[in-house]
């Protein structure tokens, strides 16, 4: 069970719950498993993994970072009911400090309009939620969802039920981001005083008027000891609070607030890029902490203080939350030395193939252009994925193009046969025809729904990075591709959307013809798209 101290803040992360929840944020296992490891080199107090009742995947993949997870306690959501709590408790009962988070509206708007439960009802469903949840785990969290609009003298009923029943920390989310700082303190305080100093209160803040860190911050002064936030701020419609904001304000500004945490700042800047990256949530250019302008500097007048003395127009020093000034620039006279140093300086640790498989990528991109930037690298390290490769290889592909007309011959080879196929065809434009040539190549039907392109580094050679949504099968997949050359890029995104479909048939094949009865202790296959 938590510990409530009066000047620490416990860091309670669900980015990979609620973050996930953000539109086009969807994740794969082995990318919720590597921001899990992340965040416990963070120093975050509590993942939140995910709702396990929601699908199979879910529940597969929380089960999954409670496995791996040995320091941070591991949370698994669930409604206020039994079916639910069983699925969380069964997802994370091996994890070395499992939690159970037990949520129920209890706004009048939710009770009358989503859940149609009287207030009876709804005390009694949470005294039972919360007593089932605490039957199987020490450490139970409940949630009255839309609290900052609940009618306060009933939220007070419901929040004594939740403890009588065992709860151990009480959250009170402003779920729609409706409330102001003052209230929102005002609403901590009056239960800070109501309930025993052993139980922790809790702020989840949504940022829909753009007041998620404030209130998040305000209901520290008014006695929360946890704060719940995700990476970059991601999650359900304008996100959540940013956990980089909320930490770096309690540090630069404990004059005021008078509270630490456990993170471990310098990895603030690493955690936020691989979050982007990984659910293709590019961070502003402004956004606070981790944004490219954070620490940057055009004005000649805030450049002349800067040079005179940093605290002049710099409130944090840059490399407190991870963001070095220097460069390191790599090249194909690189060796596995050099990359693995760069490599641990962002924050990634690599295993002895992924540092080979690295080191080639790095070495075959330095052949296309002069330098290869940190971003570039970091690029390369986030698609490094041993566990989605193939089964085809493109070793080939030749465009051209005249005006509006291109076409393009591609030849793919499949990595476990060698078996080569080419084709050709023709488009409206160069990456239409590469798209064309390699559907045809892969006798697939995937139809084009959206393209995007961002350059990952600068300079005239910089790496490109294409983005691809297809929809196939009533599947919407997208891939992601890298290269100096943007229609090179694109095709590799494509081919990386052709493995997928690829590997998501042969593992319906696996599951159709497997027996029905399922050995506990062997691994399950969980299709992820």
């Amino acid at each position: 069970m938590p510990t409530e101290s009066r000047d620490h803040i416990l860091i309670f992360d669900t980015t990979l719950r609620d973050g996930e929840q953000s539109p086009g944020c969807s994740m794969t296992l082995p990318e919720k498993l590597r921001i899990a490891r992340m965040l416990e080199e963070l120093g975050v107090d509590i993942i939140e993994a995910g709702f396990p009742i929601a699908s199979e995947g879910d529940f597969e993949s929380v089960r999954a970072v409670a496995a791996q997870t040995e320091r941070a306690r591991v949370c698994a959501l669930a409604r206020a009911a039994d079916d639910d709590i069983d699925r969380a408790w069964e997802a994370i009962r091996h994890a070395a400090r499992p939690r159970l988070h037990v949520f129920l509206a209890t706004s009048a708007l939710h009770r009358e309009h989503k859940l149609r439960l009287s207030r009876p009802e709804i005390l009694e469903r949470t005294r039972t939620a919360v007593a089932l949840a605490r039957t199987v785990c020490d450490d139970v969290e409940f949630s009255p969802e839309d609290a900052s609009r609940t009618e306060p003298e009933f939220l007070a009923e419901v929040v004594a039920s939740a403890v009588e029943a065992g709860a151990t920390t009480i959250n009170l989310p402003d779920t729609v981001g409706y409330a102001t700082p003052a209230e929102y303190r005002s609403l901590f305080a009056s239960f800070r005083a109501a309930l025993p100093a052993a139980i922790t209160l809790s702020a989840h803040c949504h940022d829909d008027l753009g007041l998620a860190v404030a209130n998040s911050l305000a209901a520290v002064e008014g006695g929360a000891r946890q704060i719940e936030c995700t990476i970059n701020g991601i999650g359900e419609r304008a996100g959540n609070a940013a956990l980089e904001e909320v930490v770096m304000a309690l540090r630069t500004r404990r004059d005021r607030f008078g509270v630490q945490t456990s993170i471990n700042t310098p990895r603030l800047a690493p955690t936020s890029r691989a979050v982007a990256t990984i659910t293709r949530s590019p961070v502003a250019r402004t956004k606070a902490i981790v944004g490219e302008n954070a620490f940057a500097h055009e004005a000649g007048i805030h450049q002349h203080g800067v040079l005179a003395c940093a605290a002049t127009y710099e409130i944090m020093n840059p490399r407190d939350v991870g963001v070095d000034r220097g460069t390191l620039v790599l090249g194909k006279h690189s060796g596995r030395h050099a990359v693995r140093d760069r490599a641990r300086q962002l924050g990634y640790t690599l295993t002895e193939p992924e540092l080979d498989a690295v080191t080639a990528a790095v070495k075959r991109l330095a052949d296309r252009k002069k330098s290869v930037f940190d971003e570039d690298l970091e690029a390369i390290l986030l698609s490094q994925d041993p566990l989605a490769s193939g089964p085809w290889r493109m070793e080939s592909l030749r465009v051209t193009s005249g005006g509006a007309d291109a076409t393009a011959t591609v030849r793919l080879v499949h990595i476990e046969t060698e078996r080569t196929v080419t084709e050709a065809a023709a488009g409206d434009g160069p990456v239409h025809a590469a798209f064309r040539a390699l559907t045809r190549a892969a006798s697939l039907q995937l139809r084009l729904v959206g393209f995007q392109v961002r350059s990952v580094s600068t300079g005239e050679d910089a790496q490109g990075e294409a983005i691809i949504d297809v929809r196939h099968d009533g599947i919407v997949f997208r891939g992601r591709g890298l290269s100096t050359d943007i229609v090179e890029a694109a095709a590799l995104a494509t081919l990386d959307i052709i493995n997928r479909v690829q590997r998501r048939a042969d593992n319906l094949s696996l599951v159709r013809r497997a027996p029905r009865a399922i050995d506990a202790d062997r691994p399950t296959i969980t299709l992820r798209d």
